[in-house]
């Protein structure tokens, strides 16, 4: 049994298949030689045709696998009709709309198989933010390209992708000594201290007066002004931006733990008193488990701020090597695709780093209410 269309998904179905036809129709662009038009380059005039027939027979339904499958192919199709362009035409951008409207029929249709219990969940909704960032990877790639963005402006993620795969070597040894070196190191430091330090302030009341204010102006201090003292302090290799790194994480890590201490029930407590339970076995036995939540966080907040911290530290002085100090360097030598190269090899660092630290939150806190509702 089929599911059918919801009033939005219909309209948005009604939308792409207009999309089609006016590419269609239009001019896709012109080549050296003439006009190019969807008649004239097979490959986009049969996308077209089909998509349209697909969009507007009642009995298809539009399975997401389906509505998928047209995203990709018009993708591939109109990447392959961009190389022969001089210039874009509006055949191009509706096509171009065409594409992420199906990309978005495919995330609508998908979740609404899996919420009806045809496809299982998991997986299948995962495949939802692969296709939005391939979304995103194809408008940024044909915007740059139809519209002749100029390259200092905004390479194309292709010449990214390649100026990646000719310096594997270079963009290691930055990602060795940024992220390995200073921002595990920094982030072990900030977030166990932070740690210790909360615990110290839950045991102590004159702690908590003294230290949690201190904390707070040290949270302020601003990284652009930290970041030269810490240089002088502890000289130009990776110690100075690991040193950035603890004063960044220290303060998230420290607030949230005190808080999850707190988020422990007087009941709860006060039946530990009842069977004469010390401190301790209070800490590791109710109230860390109750505050793993909050730890857990600051740990995901962390792990951005990490990264962010260490690559600017070393805009104020580091041996040359490091994404923050390859990405100064090249900017100062208009090298805009290397600066994108070291910027995406830092985002998905750091979206690993983040993904690595929400799989051992599930594992670890698999009885709270937040993860059972989200493996449901």
């Amino acid at each position: 049994m089929k599911i059918a269309l919801s009033p939005f998904q219909l309209y948005l179905a009604i939308v792409a298949a207009g999309l089609a036809v006016f590419a269609f129709l239009l001019p896709f662009g012109v080549t050296r030689d003439s006009v190019l038009t969807a008649w004239s380059f097979w490959p986009l005039g049969a996308f077209l045709v089909v998509t349209f027939l697909v969009l507007v027979i009642p009995q298809s339904r539009l399975h997401p696998a389906l509505m998928g499958l047209l995203a990709i192919v018009g993708g591939v199709v109109l990447l392959a009709g961009l190389n022969s362009l001089v210039a874009a035409a509006w055949g191009f951008w509706l096509t171009l709309a065409l594409c992420w409207a199906l990309a978005w029929l495919f995330a609508e249709r998908l979740t609404a198989y899996v919420r009806a219990g045809r496809i299982q969940g998991g997986i299948a909704v995962g495949l939802v933010p692969v296709m939005l960032g391939l979304g995103v990877l194809l408008v940024w790639e044909a915007v740059t390209r139809g519209a002749h963005v100029p390259f200092v402006i905004m390479p194309p993620p292709s010449a990214i992708g390649v100026r990646l795969a000719d310096n594997v070597s270079l963009l290691a040894a930055d990602f060795v000594q940024t992220f390995v070196k200073s921002v595990l190191s920094g982030y072990v430091l900030g977030c166990g201290l932070g740690f210790v330090v909360a615990i110290a302030i839950d045991r102590s009341p004159f702690l908590k007066r003294g230290l949690l204010p201190l904390g707070n102006f040290v949270s302020a201090l601003p990284m652009v002004g930290i970041a030269p003292i810490m240089v002088l302090w502890f000289g130009f290799d990776w110690p100075s931006k690991a040193a950035v790194v603890v004063i960044m994480t220290f303060f998230p890590m420290l607030v949230n733990t005190v808080a999850g201490l707190n988020a422990s029930g007087r009941l709860e407590r006060d039946m530990m008193r009842t069977y004469a339970a010390s401190y301790w076995q209070t800490l590791f036995k109710l109230r860390l488990p109750a505050a793993a939540p909050f730890i857990f966080t600051a740990l995901k907040i962390n792990s951005t701020l990490a990264l962010i911290g260490a690559i600017v530290a070393e805009f104020f002085g580091t041996p040359v090597v490091g994404m923050g100090f390859r990405i100064s360097t090249a900017v100062g030598r208009m090298d805009v695709d290397l600066v994108w190269a070291e910027i995406a090899v830092a985002a998905v660092a750091g979206s690993v780093f983040y993904a690595v630290i929400a799989l051992i939150e599930r594992g670890v806190t698999f009885w709270h209410p937040s993860v059972r509702g989200g493996r449901a």
